[in-house]
């Protein structure tokens, strides 16, 4: 791409300097050093005089950008664009790389091909890599020294790392912080602090590089805890143990009352229920057993409770009508007197022997 570039902006450079030869131009404003993160923008300005034919940009030595005055910009990459600025009396040119890398850190040169006519700046690109603390929250006994580890990784350049409690920095002699390069070509550094608390404080590890406006920061709270204060919380988180264990049982055993109390309403439901529905049955079979004494008495009849039985009577004591002397199953009418005869007919009288006093018949009433 580099040879590509060069080979299309030298044949210009060369048209660009005939007409030009025997003119008299110079550069004013030279580019500017510059730092940025990676992946923003550099802007660099290159003033030169009136009469200028040709200004040529370069990164590193290899021509990136070309302004004739007669054809205006000439872009071979994206990455690279220009913005012209005209007055009375100069011309500005600005330079503007895209999306910043690594690699373009180095020289910026603005040329205009004539003799001693160079003006350079330099620029730095530099990452901003990631800060962090493992531990957020620290607790101390008293009279104890810990050590808090700060640790940064992938930077351009090795990052500056400073210590504050409370804003206020912390003595280089209580920290200690190693840099390393990893096979990217970015920094690391590990910082480690070294304190003994004597009270409640918030620690900050700042990291730094020229292209950050304001310090990458990392915070850590130590909580410091003396005997007397320790003693006192914990007798208080037992005590409120003990009352939030006296509550919750409390709850139960209500929970436990309400229960049983149901179950035992929901018994005696149930009983009464199957008490009822026993008395039903009872009450049906009485029922069923009524009708069938009744149809029985339909059937046999009822016995008279008010009959009385009589006093037997002395059957050889009664009189007995005197028999009859035999009559003789034969007899003779004439035959004049069968239709003639006035006498009244005597029906034949049958025995009787039976008592003259007539029983009681014991009568059987049906309902």
């Amino acid at each position: 791409m580099e040879r590509f570039q060069k080979l299309i902006l030298i044949p210009l450079i060369l048209t660009a300097s005939l007409p030009g030869l025997g003119f008299c131009y110079s550069i004013i404003n030279g580019p500017a050093n510059a730092t940025v993160l990676a992946g923003s923008e550099a802007r660099f300005n290159c003033t030169v005089s009136v009469g200028w034919v040709i200004l040529i940009w370069l990164s590193n030595g290899n021509p990136v950008l070309t302004v004739i005055n007669s054809q205006g910009a000439v872009e071979t990459s994206d990455r690279f664009t220009s913005q012209n600025y005209t007055s009375s009396n100069a011309f500005t040119s600005e330079l503007i790389i895209h999306n910043t890398q690594l690699s373009d850190s180095g020289k910026i040169e603005c040329s205009t091909q004539q003799h001693s006519e160079n003006s350079f700046a330099f620029l730095s690109v530099q990452v901003n890599g990631s800060l962090f603390i493992k531990n957020s929250t620290l607790t101390v006994k008293e009279n104890k020294t810990i050590e808090i580890v700060c640790e940064a990784l992938g930077w351009a350049p090795a990052p500056d790392i400073t210590w504050m409690t409370n804003d206020s920095f912390i003595d280089k002699s209580r920290y200690v912080t190693q840099h390393s390069q990893g096979s990217n070509g970015l920094h690391n550094a590990l910082s480690i602090l070294t304190l003994t608390p004597t009270d409640t404080e918030i620690l900050t590890c700042l990291a730094d590089i020229g292209a950050l406006p304001n310090p990458q920061n990392a915070t850590v709270t130590v909580i410091f805890v003396n005997s007397a204060l320790e003693n006192y919380y914990s007798e208080e988180s037992r005590s409120t143990w003990v009352i939030v264990l006296a509550v919750v049982l409390s709850l139960v055993g209500i929970i436990l009352l309400i229960i049983i109390i149901v179950v035992v309403v929901r018994c005696c439901c149930l009983k009464k229920k199957g008490s009822t529905y026993q008395n039903e049955i009872r009450k049906v079979s009485a029922e069923k057993k009524k009708d069938g004494d009744l149809e029985n008495r339909q059937r046999h009849g009822s016995e008279n409770q008010g009959y009385i039985p009589e006093e037997p009577w002395n059957t050889e004591q009664i009189p007995r009508i005197s028999s009859l002397p035999p009559m003789s199953s034969k007899f003779t009418v004439p035959a004049a007197d069968l239709h003639n005869s006035s006498v009244p007919k005597v029906r034949p009288q049958r025995r009787t022997d039976y008592l003259i006093s007539p029983k009681k018949t014991r009568n059987v009433t049906l309902v």
